[in-house]
Parts: C-alpha cells; sequence; structure tokens
C-alpha cells in the first residue's frame, strides 16, 4: 500500500510521446550550477578542464565521467533527501546527497567539461522502495519521479548503444549486457547501496532489455517498477517543472530535517560539515583506481 497525501497535487504523471525539449546541453542551471567556486574545485582536483575548447574523443570523456563518479560515490555521502531541486553547489558543501543529487554532481561535471547532458524522466512505483522503508510503507508515495542522465559522446560507436550518440548513465561502466554478467547480482534497492552506487557494477535496466546471469532472487530487469516513462527533458530542471518532485513542499519540509540525515542503509549518523577540499582530499585515492 502507498501514499497519495504527501504527493503534489494538480501534477500528471502521464508518460508522454517524447517529453519535452530532448536537445540536452552544457549551459548551468538553478540545479547544475557548475559555474559556482565549490564545482569550480571539484573540477580542478578531478583534472577537469572547466568549458573546454574544441573536442575530444568520446573514450577520454567516458574517463572522465567515470573518475568523477568514484568520487561521488567515495565522497558525498549518501542519504534519503527529499530536496531534488538542490543545487550541486549545496550538496557539495553538506557533503551528502541522495541518489538523484548525487546524479546532479556528475551532471554537473559532464556539462563543464563540455558534455552535453539531458534526462530521462520515470515515474516509478513507490513499491520499488519498500525494502529500505519497510515500516512506513504506508506513506511512501504511490509514485517517485526519476531524473535518469544521459550523456551526448559524439562518435559513440552503435555496437552496443542504440541510443547512440545519447549514453545512458546506466551503461557509464559498460553496456547492460556486460554489465548483466556480474555474479555479484542485480540491485535489490536494499541495504547500503544505492542506484548511483550499483550502476557501477550491475546492470540498471529500466526497459526489460536484459537477464542476469546473477544469482536466483536478483533481477536487472526493473522495468515492471517503470509506470510512466515521462520522455526526456533538456535537463533535470525542466523535468522537476513540468512534474514537480516526488513530495508536495510541505511533506518535503517535514522530512527533510531526518531523512536528508539518515543514510542509506537505515542510519542517521550526525556529520559535521566538511569543506570540499577535505572531501577532495579523501576522495583522491578512489579516483587514482582508474576505469573498470
Amino acid at each position: 500500500m502507498t501514499s497519495s497525501l504527501l504527493m503534489p497535487r494538480g501534477r500528471g504523471r502521464a508518460g508522454t510521446a517524447g517529453g519535452e525539449t530532448a536537445a540536452g546541453g552544457t549551459n548551468p542551471t538553478r540545479i547544475l550550477d557548475w559555474r559556482h567556486p565549490r564545482v569550480r574545485a571539484l573540477l580542478r582536483q578531478l583534472d577537469v578542464e572547466a568549458e573546454p575548447r574544441g573536442t575530444s574523443d568520446p573514450a577520454h570523456r567516458l574517463t572522465v565521467l567515470r573518475r568523477a563518479h568514484r568520487w561521488i560515490a567515495a565522497a558525498v555521502r549518501p542519504v534519503y533527501s527529499v530536496q531534488d531541486e538542490r543545487p550541486v553547489s549545496e550538496v557539495l558543501r553538506r557533503g551528502r546527497g541522495s541518489c538523484s543529487q548525487r546524479l546532479a554532481v556528475l551532471e554537473s561535471v559532464a556539462r563543464a567539461s563540455g558534455v552535453a547532458t539531458r534526462v530521462r524522466g520515470l515515474s516509478v512505483d513507490g513499491a520499488f522502495w519498500y525494502p529500505r522503508f519497510p515500516r512506513l510503507r504506508r506513506i511512501v508515495p504511490h509514485h517517485v519521479v526519476l531524473a535518469w542522465p544521459e550523456f551526448r559522446l559524439e562518435g559513440l560507436s552503435e555496437t552496443g548503444h542504440p541510443t547512440a550518440p545519447w549514453l545512458p548513465v546506466s551503461e557509464l561502466f559498460g553496456t547492460l549486457a556486460e554489465l548483466g554478467e556480474d555474479h555479484g547480482g542485480g540491485f535489490t534497492n536494499a541495504g547500503p547501496e544505492t542506484l548511483f552506487d550499483a550502476l557501477s557494477r550491475t546492470a540498471i535496466d529500466w526497459d526489460g532489455a536484459t537477464v542476469c546471469s546473477a544469482a536466483a532472487g536478483t533481477t536487472c530487469d526493473l522495468s515492471a517498477s517503470v509506470v510512466a516513462d515521462l520522455g526526456h527533458f533538456a535537463s533535470r530542471d525542466d523535468l522537476f517543472a513540468r512534474h514537480g518532485q516526488t513530495l508536495c513542499g510541505t511533506a518535503r519540509l517535514l522530512a527533510e530535517p531526518v531523512l536528508g540525515r539518515r543514510s542509506a542503509g537505515g542510519t542517521t549518523v550526525a556529520q559535521p560539515r566538511v569543506p570540499p577540499g577535505s572531501l577532495i582530499l579523501d576522495a583522491r585515492r578512489v579516483i587514482k583506481r582508474g576505469s573498470r
């Protein structure tokens, strides 16, 4: 059983034929504020040139995105924040963020490095999050709005990438078929692992095109949880402007102080605000491990 009491009123969640403007872009937005000093500092530590001139090969850009993903996974603590429109600079200041917020950090790095991004909007069944909130099922929203990033990589081979030149974040570390062969199993949405972390090791398949060769009881096919495909949007800002965030404003105001500090996995940990420079130093070993 899920709840509709906490959802925004007057927001349609029906699928669209192609969604909004899907061209994407590299410009900063209110959420993807990559010209902010905190984001600029991160770019320097990742050796990413802001607003680069010319083009680079897709393999190089893919390496940059993978390195950025590893940094975010190590330095930005996963929590259940419900403020999807929080600017990336603020996420970095806090040193913690939801799956959506951590994906936004990755998008900011991409845009700053000259890689255009857009998002695919998905309305996901609230039951998908039951394993994380076993005692709070009655107040889990019916549907959750998910912004799933895509990156435009010119020159990307169409072999294994039918959506080229757009690369879904699901394929950042390999094709869905390759990731589906991982013996660690699919994503269960339980425990400390989040969607953001899982995409580096297993297939996150919203379209039902992948079969995991993993242990029984897990799957890479998450399509059954998709209530509606909302189409593609030029930015996550546009998606949320059109369809709203998952929770209404009052619910976000009341829930954020608690969920915004609750770590994925169910524990609430007091964490002091750490300067971005310190986070970067702690994560340097991770980003030096290289690409998968």
